[in-house]
């Protein structure tokens, strides 16, 4: 941002609306928590400021130091310049009212499954069927084990990746919810090193098919490319989440994955399995539930 836009703002409103407009001529990408120029900026603006980020308009007025102003343009600066998606700027990402840390060490949390855990994933888990054990394959930054373990408080659960730098930061966010005892991270290439049964199993894998990952803005190219390639058609991994999740489950237990834009794709090459395809707020295309039986080999 150049001095001379900066110069004379003073209040919070006068840098939002420069921000929005800085934000709309770059043409930056929003896809990593926020959906639009104001919203992102409005986030990046009041976290900077270490503001509530409920209490905009609040605080609109309020006149700026200068020591605020210097932090700001920085911000700011790095979104437009090196476009470095916000969450990386600002080390946290939000699932609903869950607040993690993250880093260009992993993908930025944005997982639809997290909308089923609220609600315990029923009805497909019933309050007759005790969750005892739960498994989050490609964790990442631990998010998804982490809802697990709140969604299950008697649950213990396994989760696991491939990348040792995703893990540092998962077992960061574990030690923020002081869930140590109960979420176990482990090194590994999906169920490899794993024993015993779950009566959940969730993964948001890799997806990106090899089209799309050439297309992607520039923002998505500041995440671990291993966290996001799918393969030629984004079901590599699908595929082997499919094969093998069969011998991991209990009799009664479920496979949930996140698959992006692949359904399509992903019912051609399994004809024969009895997808469920569950509700979210993006539709009804994007996460499937298979029972164990539909995976009895």
């Amino acid at each position: 941002m150049a001095a001379e836009d900066c110069a004379g703002l003073k209040t919070v409103r006068e840098w939002l609306d420069l921000t929005v407009e800085r934000f709309n001529e770059a043409g930056l990408y929003f896809g990593h928590g926020s959906g639009n120029a104001h919203d992102e900026a409005v986030y990046l603006l009041l976290h900077t400021l270490q503001l509530p980020l409920d209490e905009l308009n609040s605080v609109l007025a309020r006149r700026l130091t200068r020591a605020e102003i210097e932090a700001l343009e920085g911000v700011v600066r790095r979104r437009v310049d090196e476009r470095i998606p916000a969450a990386y700027l600002t080390h946290e990402a939000w699932l609903g009212e869950f607040r993690f840390y993250v880093d260009e060490r992993v993908i930025v949390p944005r997982s639809y499954i997290a909308e089923l855990l609220r609600d315990e994933l029923y009805p497909w888990v019933g309050e007759d069927q005790p969750v005892d054990k739960a498994l989050d394959l490609c964790t990442g930054s631990g998010c998804l084990a982490i809802l697990l373990a709140i969604a299950f408080p008697d649950a213990d659960v396994d989760a696991t990746d491939l990348s040792a730098q995703a893990l540092e930061v998962a077992a960061r966010n574990v030690a923020d919810y002081e869930l140590q005892d109960r979420v176990h991270l482990t090194r590994g290439d999906l169920f490899a090193g794993l024993t015993g049964r779950y009566d959940v199993i969730v993964s948001n894998p890799p997806y990106v098919n090899r089209e799309s990952m050439e297309d992607l803005p520039q923002e998505y190219r500041a995440e671990p490319q291993m966290a996001l390639a799918g393969g030629e058609d984004g079901l590599d991994i699908v595929r082997s989440l499919i094969a093998q999740a069969g011998a991991h489950l209990n009799e009664r237990g479920i496979l949930i994955v996140e698959i992006g834009h692949n359904r399509d794709e992903l019912e051609q090459a399994f004809p024969e399995l009895p997808f469920t395809w569950l509700e979210t707020s993006g539709g009804d295309g994007f996460v499937f539930l298979l029972a164990a039986a539909d995976l009895a080999h």
